[in-house]
């Protein structure tokens, strides 16, 4: 699925493309994606300006004085800017024609995205009740600490609760836990102020230099030019079961932490 790296690489694909630009027509090829599409969003959004392209967590909102269509990539998606005579493919669910002879496609094999509408001055539900984003200046070791005391759930799981901090899924988690030395078993309560610091760092460093190299490519995510995220060539700790640890080259550790595959090393995670 991708995470906040690959989401913020397609909104800033997206960008120079898509935002300012009159909204003339949309098309549905199927009514519905994870949810059904309201009906807002065939009503509503043509002939509308896109103010502006924005990110939260993992979703995608573009911006109109009558509301914001709300996008979410879920495992497989991917939005693409086109000519507007390119032929369609399999899975290309919905097209977003602009006032540039260009259109926003929203590829989905899937079919685990989603195409939703906010009204103004509303959160979507789906909005309601996140934490804060990893590259605030609310998201610091203070803050993590002073949540989690108390906390038994593991450090990793706590680490991916979006009410704790939006955006940071198993890939990113499993490189900050190895970049920081902390265990993903550790529980949540039992990390110091000053570790919590240190993960925090990792966590604001990982993203950013992951955003900058364009996200991870595993499976299905491509940036709106079609260019694949080059992270993946960078990762320490995911997917790396059982080979050498990059640091103390001792085997590296895999365990299913909150039924996800996770990856650490015994001897340098502590």
């Amino acid at each position: 699925m991708p995470e906040l790296p690959e989401v913020e690489t397609t909104r800033r694909g997206l960008l120079p493309h898509v935002e300012g630009r009159r909204v003339e027509r949309v098309l549905l090829r199927r009514p519905d994606l994870r949810w059904p599409i309201p009906r807002e969003v065939e009503d509503l959004l043509p002939e509308r300006r896109i103010d502006a392209i924005r990110r939260r967590a993992k979703y995608l909102l573009l911006d109109t004085d009558a509301g914001s269509a709300l996008l979410h990539l879920g495992m497989s998606g991917s939005l693409r800017v086109l000519p507007e005579d390119t032929p369609v493919r399999a899975h290309d669910h919905v097209d977003i024609a602009l006032d540039n002879d260009r259109v926003l496609r929203f590829n989905d094999p899937r079919r685990f995205g989603c195409l939703l509408w906010q009204m103004p001055g509303e959160t979507h539900p789906l909005l309601a009740g996140l934490g804060p984003e990893p590259l605030s200046d609310a998201f610091d070791g203070d803050y993590l600490f002073d949540l989690s005391r108390g906390r038994k759930a593991p450090v990793k799981t706590f680490l991916m609760d979006q009410s704790v901090v939006v955006g940071v899924g198993n890939i990113y988690a499993a490189e900050a836990l190895f970049m920081a030395g902390l265990s993903p078993l550790r529980a949540a309560g039992k990390v110091s102020r000053e570790r919590y610091a240190a993960l925090a760092e990792a966590v604001k460093s990982i993203l950013a230099h992951a955003i900058a190299r364009g996200g991870t490519t595993l499976r299905d995510f491509i940036s709106p030019d079609g260019a694949p995220g080059y992270f993946e060539q960078e990762l320490l700790a995911y997917g790396r079961g059982g080979e050498p640890c990059p640091r103390c080259g001792r085997a590296m550790k895999q365990a299913s932490i909150g039924q996800r595959a996770t990856v650490w090393c015994g001897h340098c995670q502590r």
